[in-house]
């Protein structure tokens, strides 16, 4: 009875942990590209350049439409009107006789008016708003290619991270099953208690660096999650990449050639220089405003009035029906008007200044990115060269480090070394495997880095 009572309160005690394991999410898997689509989608970079670029496209089509005319339509309709007044007198009123008017109108009319000249101004805003449009759909095109290197950066800081975990928790069963022995080696009287209170503590600092370790790999994490802009609930789990397949091809990196190329395919440069054109356009088109404007303008107009009664005598019999009216009382009118406007207290030079003052500072942060480039150029491919060496450095370091450590490892075991010498091989390896890791996401980044500095497309 009391073996089955215990069963029963196991099986009560099971159930609910097995619940909650059932309901535990299961971890989204995501490769690189997958993370790249994502944040596309939703980085809020991409999004503010896309509504810039609507913005710009409704600005182009306002230009084009300062070249067609400018139609205005009015209507009014007074259902009832009255009117008192006085009139000559004819009766011998000493004030003259008063007058009540009552009336129902209807008026309407159309204007349409083109401008002939102006400056040129309209065309000097069309010119602008054109290579704005573009500027902006070249901004949209760099911003996208920064979210694919951003990604990509931290996705790469994410394996690397998780990669020296697993390389710290090695290092750490390693230095515990050292331990062991070396504790059974003290129980015979092969070891000394100085050597493995020495193990216990490098067991404790191996642990404390597996755990930072840990929470570095889970901050590299929640820095993909902030930029992918999804559910920072959901727990990913990001495939790995093969850093072998970059590292085992050196490409020949020539910086003038890579700086020429960049030159013409960078989209941020060509966004810049078509910014610079729009402003010197803006220039023109504030100095149109000193010149005389021309327009031609066309008007027709109709009204007509009912219900007339005079001093409450009914008139309407005299007037036609208001659709009559309407019809047969139309008006035209065809103008030209010419403004020309002499003085209006500095205000063109003024807005003339301004459009010269932003020339300038359009021209000077072209020139300010375009040297940027040239030395962003020689520095990331100076960086790539010597990702290339650091790998070959640290795989020979690694080698070295483990023949060495394999060799004091046995001599430890069968005690012709001591903990001191044991220790520093394992640090020296510990520290070959985590250089060799990161020597190869270096290499992978510094590859990615390169192709950004240099404006190669996200789809090339």
């Amino acid at each position: 009875m009391k073996r089955t009572l215990f069963i029963l309160t196991i099986v009560l005690l099971l159930t609910p942990m097995s619940a909650v394991a059932a309901i535990e999410p299961q971890a989204r898997k995501l490769t690189l590209q997958e993370c790249i689509s994502i944040a596309l989608k939703n980085a809020t970079q991409v999004k503010k350049a896309e509504n810039n670029l609507r913005l710009e496209g409704a600005d182009l089509l306002k230009s084009y439409g300062s070249f067609l005319p400018k139609v205005s339509a009015t209507a009014g309709y007074v259902p009832r009107s009255v009117n008192r007044s006085y009139s000559s007198s004819i009766s011998g009123s000493l004030y003259g006789d008063k007058v009540k008017t009552e009336s129902e109108s209807v008026n309407l009319g159309v204007t349409a008016s083109l401008n002939i000249f102006n400056g040129l101004s309209d065309y000097a805003a069309l010119r602008s708003a054109i290579d704005l449009k573009h500027a902006a759909g070249l901004s949209l095109q760099r911003a996208r290619e920064s979210i694919v290197f951003d990604i990509t950066q931290h996705y790469y800081q994410a394996l690397l991270d998780r990669e020296l975990l697993g390389i710290a928790r090695e290092n750490l069963n390693s230095s515990s099953d050292l331990l062991t022995l070396t504790d059974r080696q003290y129980q015979i009287g092969l070891k000394s208690l100085t050597d493995l209170y020495q193990q216990q503590a490098e067991v404790a600092s191996n642990s404390l660096t597996a755990i930072k370790a840990d929470n570095q790999a889970r901050k590299s994490v929640s820095e993909l999650l902030r930029r992918l802009r999804i559910d920072p609930m959901t727990p990913i789990d990001i495939e790995p990449i093969d850093t072998s397949s970059s590292s085992s091809v050196r490409v020949s990196v020539d910086a003038d050639s890579l700086t020429t190329l960049s030159m013409k395919r960078r989209a941020d440069l060509e966004a810049g220089r078509l910014e610079t054109d729009a402003a010197r356009w803006q220039v023109r088109k504030a100095a149109g405003n000193r010149l005389p404007k021309l327009d031609l303008a066309f008007s027709a107009s109709s009204d007509g009035t009912n219900f007339l009664k005079y001093n409450g005598t009914d008139y309407t019999s005299y007037y036609p029906p208001l659709s009559t009216q309407l019809e047969n009382g139309v008006g035209y009118m065809v103008s030209l008007n010419l403004n020309w406007s002499i003085f209006d207290g500095f205000l063109t030079r003024y807005s003339v200044e301004s459009a010269k003052v932003a020339l300038l500072n359009r021209r000077l942060d072209y020139e300010e990115l375009k040297d940027g480039v040239v030395l962003d150029i020689r520095q990331t491919a100076a960086d790539y060269r010597a990702a290339f060496t650091q790998l070959e450095a640290a795989k020979a370091s690694l080698r070295a480090a483990s023949s060495a450590f394999s060799a004091v490892q046995r001599k430890y075991e069968l005690g012709a070394s001591g903990f001191v010498e044991l220790s520093a091989a394992r640090a020296t390896l510990f520290n070959a495997k985590s250089g060799l890791t990161q020597a190869a996401y270096n290499l992978a980044l510094q590859k990615a880095l390169l192709d950004y500095t240099s404006g190669k497309a996200v789809s090339e």
